[in-house]
């Protein structure tokens, strides 16, 4: 069983997965940011590597990216954060759009990725018929290759993803980008139990989750909550930075306590 899984087998309630774009808004206050998280309880986080052109993301994190890009992030540098929070017994997904992987060679940056304490990489925009090779490439180094599926799909093709993924499915909860809702999909439920029939990952729904209702809600029937553009959108830059972290540690507690979980921080 990858880490990953194992984490989620070792509690009777949902994980909460904030999200966070590397670098966003710099490398130092990321690194503050990233620490709120760690102190608000989490077991397991994703950080985002900032790329172009991110077709799977709304302007909110859209927007992060390009921060962080024209300040000079590397995925070196989102790596490097990633260890920091590793080194904090919390576990660490990167989200990495494929153009990067090849960039820098898959062999080299799952290897990368396994020397910084990286669990495992969500992959948004590889489709499940192309996923083997990096997967082998991702076992290698002990990661697990995270793949998405989406309400859309049919029966066939969630049966394909569940072969083919480990650590975790990423569920998405809507057609079309990330980014902050005010409702979710009413056929959520349905979605989630269908790809239950193909596999037994854990199954964690993400796009859109925005408010502690909606993760207590998500936490009904899926095994982990993962909390964006949300989170993303209230980090703000330059002197207002130190209210935001508050602001984002106040959401965290009310999404951690909508759980059921305590609040450590």
């Amino acid at each position: 069983m990858s880490v990953i899984t194992d984490l989620f087998h070792q509690t009777d309630r949902a994980l909460l997965i904030p999200y966070a774009v590397g670098g966003y808004p710099d490398l130092t206050s990321c690194a503050a940011l990233l620490d709120v998280y760690v102190d608000s309880g989490v077991r397991l986080l994703e950080i985002g590597i900032p790329f172009s052109d991110p077709l799977a993301d709304g302007p909110v994190i859209q927007a992060a990216s390009q921060v962080a890009l024209r300040r000079g992030v590397r995925p070196l540098d989102v790596l490097a954060l990633a260890e920091r929070v590793a080194r904090r017994g919390v576990r660490v997904v990167c989200l990495s759009y494929l153009n990067t992987i090849l960039a820098l060679g898959p062999a080299r940056f799952f290897d990368a990725c396994a020397r910084h304490g990286v669990a495992g990489v969500v992959v948004p925009d590889l489709p499940v018929e192309e996923a083997q090779e990096l997967k082998g490439q991702a076992a290698q180094n002990g990661l697990d290759l995270i793949l998405l599926a989406a309400p859309t799909s049919t029966d066939d093709r969630l049966a394909r993803i569940a072969a083919a993924a480990s650590g975790f499915i990423y569920c998405v909860s809507t057609t079309g980008v990330t980014g902050a809702r005010a409702s979710l999909r009413a056929d959520l439920p349905q979605f989630v139990a269908r790809l239950r029939k193909h596999t037994d990952l854990p199954l964690a729904v993400g796009f859109g989750v925005s408010s502690a209702e909606q993760v207590a809600a998500v936490a009904s029937y899926a095994d982990g909550v993962i909390v964006g553009s949300a989170l993303v959108g209230l980090v703000k830059e330059g002197g207002g930075f130190k209210g935001s972290l508050r602001e984002i540690a106040r959401f965290l507690g009310q999404a951690q306590e909508a759980l059921g979980e305590p609040v450590t921080g």
